[in-house]
């Protein structure tokens, strides 16, 4: 149900409430009886854009709309209704995105971007993007969510654009101008559970049930009863942030944690109206799931009986990466620690892929076979992986800057289409923590007591997670924009931007077959050939005889000689 267009329209009310006996709409304080339609739905006075409302379910206390477009005063207070038309016509992205084996994707925070941590404020730096070679920018999430400054993913109003970041038409305008720049945006959506504060929804349906259980609680209502109109609901919030604002595809939080026993499993219904909708707006548009099973149904074919992903996280690399450029071997990394996994990555795709997992104390995945490998997403730092540690730490900080320059190779000629984390490209001095804000103070107390459980090993050290409720922490996280001239910070930049501008360049580098990678490991020297280069990483602390004769492409330190790489160096050479 896309927002409706035209000036000057109006447009009924409409909300699904199928188990009330009564349900009134609150326009300036009146109470105005909805109509009962059929199929549960219930019908309200027609308004236009800039009406503020609520809704009161069976005589309760009134609140937001489910589908609201708009909550300007948070999660609790009164809905506003858009017309479209005040916020102007998306603008499409001239030639459509590049394809995802040409793409670098840029996750980005809003609210820790800029200091600003608004839509408006983000423009300033879109033209160091493009700079960069940037095609894809990722928003982490921008539904509604409680409070001002959060990680996005515990929305609440799965149709609106957090006002706190600018609301609707900041959004709006943040996505044109990244369309002028050539920038492609891709929306983080939430559709496996609602957050914590402010979630009305299951006052006015099953949204939720019990059936199912999720790392959330209840799992969302996918294939119990009334659950037609639960998938319509999630599934029309995805589609606003494309056909109403513009957006150029999504990433789908954990897809693994959709409990779903139908027929057709969730996330294929909501890739074929994604397709059913490119077709309508004739330009292309790009699914991405996270997705933790590590089963290559998610990325096959909807032909072939996937669930037609264009491409989903493959947490496989980064762990690989990390293990072997900083030898953390706890938790899930213990799954990593056998050498040779980086290679069984880069080769197979998958490194859990029916394989014993001592993380999860079983066989785990299924082998991901001669798909195209850019229909996965590799990085070496996302928001996951840097915000879940306890101090919020970058890679550089627990590499050092010499091993995260050869990660950061390893990701630019793997197969994989590349993603970057905010900050990452200039090894950015600010950590990206665990952040929320919420009005509830026991819900703040669980917030805290549930991070320090988490962490509780370094409380033996001395040390504890920043608070996750202070305000403080959010702001340690802001990026310092002006570091990035500083010496440290400009190598890491212009490291960062020879290998991108590398891989634009050198179609090998970008070629996703099975077939257009062989790797080799002799002690401490990796070498990963793609077509006529190779990249040869030292990994030791002595120097290491380069055993690939050639010139040298680009090198991440100055090489003494074309036959010897310096301690925890990296060349890219042409044979």
């Amino acid at each position: 149900m896309p927002l409706a267009r035209g000036a000057g329209m109006s447009r009924p009310l409409r909300v699904w409430a199928p188990r009330a006996a009564r349900v009134d709409f609150v326009l300036e304080g009146q109470l105005i009886a909805a109509i009962r339609e059929t199929d549960g739905w219930w019908r309200g006075p027609a308004v236009g854009g800039g009406t503020r409302y609520a809704i009161c379910v069976d005589g309760g206390p009134p609140r937001p709309d489910p589908r609201s477009p708009w909550q300007p005063d948070g999660v609790h207070a009164a809905s506003s209704w858009i017309d479209q038309a005040d916020l102007g016509p998306p603008m499409a992205l001239h030639g459509g995105p590049v394809a995802l084996r040409d793409a670098v994707i840029y996750e980005l925070h809003v609210g820790t971007f800029t200091p600003g941590g608004r839509f408006d404020s983000a423009i300033a730096h879109l033209d160091d993007l493009v700079a960069l070679g940037v095609t894809h920018v990722e928003l982490m999430p921008v539904a509604q969510f409680s409070g001002a400054h959060g990680w996005g993913y515990d929305g609440v109003d799965l149709f609106a654009a957090h006002a706190a970041y600018g609301g609707p038409s900041g959004l709006r305008e943040l996505i044109r101008q990244c369309h002028r720049r050539g920038l492609a945006v891709l929306i983080d959506s939430v559709l496996n559970h609602f957050g914590p504060e402010g979630a009305y929804v299951s006052e006015f349906g099953p949204y939720r049930t019990s059936r199912h259980q999720t790392p959330w609680g209840d799992a969302v209502n996918l294939d119990g009863p009334d659950s037609r109109e639960v998938r319509r609901f999630l599934i029309d919030s995805a589609l606003t942030w494309l056909a109403d604002y513009g957006a150029d595809g999504l990433r789908l939080d954990a897809v693994h944690a959709f409990r779903d026993d139908s027929a057709r499993h969730f996330v294929a219904e909501l890739v074929d109206e994604v397709r059913a909708l490119e077709r309508r707006l004739e330009r292309p548009l790009v699914v991405i799931g996270e997705f933790d099973d590590h089963d290559p149904i998610a990325v096959r074919e909807r032909a072939a009986g996937g669930w037609g992903l264009d491409a989903h996280w493959n947490d496989d690399f980064h762990h690989a990466v990390h293990a072997l450029v900083t030898g953390e071997r706890v938790g899930y990394y213990a799954d990593f620690a056998e050498p040779g996994t980086l290679e069984r990555v880069l080769r197979a795709g998958y490194a859990l892929d029916g394989r014993f997992s001592p993380y999860r104390k079983g066989p785990h995945g299924r082998p991901y076979g001669d798909l195209p490998r850019d229909r996965l997403v590799a990085y070496i730092q996302s928001h996951d992986q840097t915000g879940n540690r306890a101090a919020g730490e970058r890679l550089h900080e627990l590499a050092g800057i010499d091993r995260t320059k050869i990660a950061a190779a390893i990701l630019m000629v793997s197969p994989f289409v590349p993603m970057l984390f905010q900050g990452e490209e200039w090894a950015a001095s600010t950590p990206f923590c665990y952040f929320a804000d919420v009005e509830s103070a026991e819900l703040r107390e669980a917030i805290r007591a549930g991070r320090r459980a988490e962490h509780a090993e370094y409380a033996e050290t001395g040390g504890a997670p920043p608070d996750p409720v202070d305000p403080a922490t959010r702001e340690l996280c802001v990026l310092r924009w002006q570091e990035r001239s500083a010496p440290r910070h400009a190598e890491m930049l212009a490291w960062y931007s020879a290998l991108i501008g590398a891989r634009r360049r050198h179609p090998e580098l970008r070629d996703p077959s099975p077939a257009s990678i062989d790797v080799s490991r002799r002690g401490d020297l990796l070498a990963i050939r793609r077509g006529g280069l190779v990249l040869a990483c030292n990994l030791g602390d002595g120097p290491a005889v380069l055993d690939v004769g050639g010139d040298v492409v680009l090198a991440s330190t100055a090489l003494a000689s074309a036959r010897e790489l310096p301690p925890r160096s990296c060349a890219l050479v042409r044979r």
